[in-house]
């Protein structure tokens, strides 16, 4: 028979955004309790409202099929002494099995006797396997914690009540003292505590108690609400994913509304009113037809319509002091100028062991500036950088990034641009927080990628120098985020330097430029490199690049992150050729071989060959280092493989470990020649032909 389990955990109110990971977590942990326990289902649903997450399970098995196995005990000479009777170990292991000595079998196993026994193990009903629920419950994890009376137990919110019914019975457990019955409870204000009659009927009776428990359902319904307001005003909305995630996880009978404000506001940048309105207070904004934004606001209630009239002038009320403080910083913001505002930045610290915030503004413009000249920028480019440098954080002292910390970068571009900056110059401060997510956008200017390139080294070799280092999950500055953000602004971009060598360059530059740091700019240099090889591997893997290639590149000589991805890409791309196989197979030979001449003289003695091969592979290499490019991998890969038919002869005619020393090691040297170009590619070895 197929059966139908309900759970439902009813907490306090959860923040927004650990709902939808919330319940997502107890789909998983759930799913993987009842395939560990051998109970098959068909499908799982989830619902989540702000106060409860709760799971269908339908298609639910009887109960765990029996098992029947022939379990292996001590060998029979360890089972039985030298006149048959059974020892202690043989008593032990029957006892375990919960069986007896009689019930013993002795069978082969590769030629030595072994004591078995049969055993039956009688399936668990599901109703019985459900009671285990709570640990699986009481395992999950979440961003914060709480704890409340005096129990022990953390948990997202207190829980205050729990619903398990297989079917329409009851499956009874507890966590601390809330018992699991069939009561659950509906929408705060409107509703009042309700019984379900069945699992199947969860959703309806939560609807008629004026609770929307599936999310997309509620989602959906929040959408054309909106939808008709703006289509009565003939308006625009700006729709912003998250923030109807967020709305959607605040409510569990959600009613939209539009409400208006001061037409005077709008004289502010719209970044300060879209923050006002969306970051503060969960609101949708609205634009005319031409993009521009107009006086009124949409939200979402939690409830009815019913003296929805006070709500919308209750919601008004509220904004606008926020607008108030807004207009107040932004007219006050302009008084200063933006050497007054960098002066500031003298006291605000980047990070007491590091340095203050102007410091790294000038570390940084040192970085640009190499970066930009490696770059081939021009000399207006490099001037419009290095002016950017130096004033990319002024904002952070002013009251409205001090109001509104979101805005930092974006009210220094408006502002820039305010004190008669240049428009590339006030860009580039806007983006050189850019990507502010793993795969956030990047920055769409030159100047403004070359910064936050320099930025993020410097804070990367900073913290590093100073031992704060990543370890485990622990990541408080988000320096994986940043060195990833590096890695896909040079992939965009396609610039080819040697970023991961260049931090003596940057220590011996910052130095002449007279600026004191507190640490040793170069040091745990090897770590740094290492950091950044993971960030790849990590960018490797969202590409779902091969894993075998993956290790192969990054075992590398390389200190070009673009020559990385290429060399990559060009062995992904050359995998099935004819041939390959036999190439790989004969480059690895040499790097293998190889190894045993490394440190030792690498010149090679054309006067000391013995044989043709020997004179025709050193010719062929010779070619191919001439042509080897090191900026196009797909074409320095292809030169390496012409080399395959010359090493194998080479290989066929050679003694490379000769009695004679000198021959021996000019023979290596030849092979450490071609290593050497290899490993410009990675360390071919690791990779798994076939």
């Amino acid at each position: 028979m197929a059966n139908s389990y309900l759970l439902e955990v009813g907490v306090e109110e959860m923040p927004a955004h650990v709902v939808t990971p919330s319940i997502k977590q107890l789909h998983e942990r759930v799913a993987k309790y009842l395939k560990e326990q051998r109970i098959t289902f068909d499908s799982i649903r989830e619902y989540a409202t702000p106060r409860r997450m709760a799971l269908l399970i339908e298609g639910l098995s009887d109960k765990q099929p029996d098992i029947d196995e022939s379990v292996k005990g001590p060998a029979k000479k360890i089972a039985q002494d030298q006149d048959g009777n059974w020892t202690k170990a043989a008593i032990g292991f029957t006892r375990g099995q919960g069986a007896t000595v009689d019930d013993i079998e002795f069978k082969d196993v590769k030629g030595t006797e072994y004591v078995f026994v049969e055993k039956h193990i009688a399936g668990k009903s599901v109703a019985e396997v459900l009671q285990g629920l709570p640990k699986v419950i009481t395992s999950m994890n979440f961003p914060t914690l709480m704890k409340w009376g005096y129990n022990n137990l953390q948990f997202i919110r207190p829980i205050r009540w729990l619903v398990s019914l297989l079917n329409d019975e009851v499956v009874p457990f507890s966590i601390l003292d809330v018992h699991a019955g069939r009561q659950t409870q509906g929408h705060r204000f409107l509703g009042h505590p309700v019984e379900i009659a069945s699992a199947e009927s969860y959703e309806q009776t939560l609807h008629d108690d004026f609770v929307i428990a599936d999310q997309a359902q509620r989602k959906q319904l929040i959408k054309e609400q909106i939808n008709k307001i703006i289509n009565e005003h003939d308006w625009q909305i700006d729709w912003d994913a998250d923030l109807l995630e967020e709305v959607n996880n605040l409510v569990e009978w959600p009613t939209a509304f539009a409400g208006s404000f001061d037409k005077k506001y709008l004289a502010l940048p719209d970044a300060v009113l879209i923050t006002s309105m969306k970051d503060n207070q969960r609101f949708f904004c609205v634009r005319d037809h031409d993009g521009k934004l107009l006086p009124h606001f949409i939200s979402v209630r939690n409830g009815n319509t019913k003296f929805i009239e006070n709500v919308i002038k209750g919601n008004e009320r509220v904004l606008v002091p926020r607008l108030e403080d807004a207009q107040f910083f932004y007219e006050e913001d302009q008084k200063l100028s933006i050497d007054q505002y960098v002066e500031r930045l003298k006291k605000v610290s980047f990070h007491d062991k590091i340095s203050s915030m102007y410091d790294k503004m000038a570390r940084t413009a040192v970085i640009a500036q190499i970066l930009g000249k490696k770059l081939n920028l021009n000399d207006e480019e490099l001037a419009d950088l290095d002016r950017a440098a130096h004033i990319y954080k002024f904002d952070l002292t002013t009251q409205m990034v001090g109001e509104f910390a979101e805005l930092q970068g974006i009210m220094g571009e408006i502002y820039a641009k305010l004190f008669g900056e240049k428009a590339s110059v006030a860009a580039a401060i806007r983006e050189h927080y850019m990507p502010i997510s793993a795969e956030g956008d990047l920055p769409s200017t030159k100047i403004g990628t070359v910064l936050a390139i320099a930025d993020k080294l410097d804070s990367i070799i900073s913290f590093f120098a100073t031992g704060m280092i990543p370890s485990g999950s622990n990541d408080p500055y988000a320096l994986r985020r940043q060195a990833y953000g590096i890695v896909r602004m040079m992939a965009e971009q396609g610039w080819h330097l040697p970023l991961l060598d260049m931090q003596s360059e940057f220590a011996d530059a910052i130095q002449k430029a007279g600026i004191e740091t507190k640490f040793d700019y170069q040091k745990n240099a090897g770590q740094v490199r290492e950091f950044f090889m993971d960030r790849l591997k990590q960018f490797f893997n969202a590409e779902k690049m091969r894993h075998d290639i993956v290790d192969a590149v990054t075992d590398t000589n390389q200190y070009d992150i673009v020559n990385i991805l290429a060399a990559a890409k060009s062995i992904n791309e050359q995998k099935d050729d004819d041939g390959f196989k036999d190439d790989i197979e004969a480059l690895t030979r040499v790097l293998r071989i190889a190894k045993k001449g490394q440190g030792q003289d690498s010149n090679i003695n054309s006067q000391l060959f013995q044989n043709p091969s020997e004179e025709k592979l050193f010719n062929a290499v010779n070619n191919v280092a001439d042509d080897f490019s090191q900026e196009d991998m797909d074409k320095d890969l292809r030169s390496l493989r012409s080399l395959s038919s010359v090493i194998t002869e080479y290989f066929d005619e050679n003694m490379i470990m000769d009695k004679d020393e000198q021959i021996k090691n000019n023979r290596l040297a030849q092979l450490q020649e071609i290593a050497n170009m290899t490993k410009e590619l990675g360390n071919l070895d690791l990779l798994i032909v076939k």
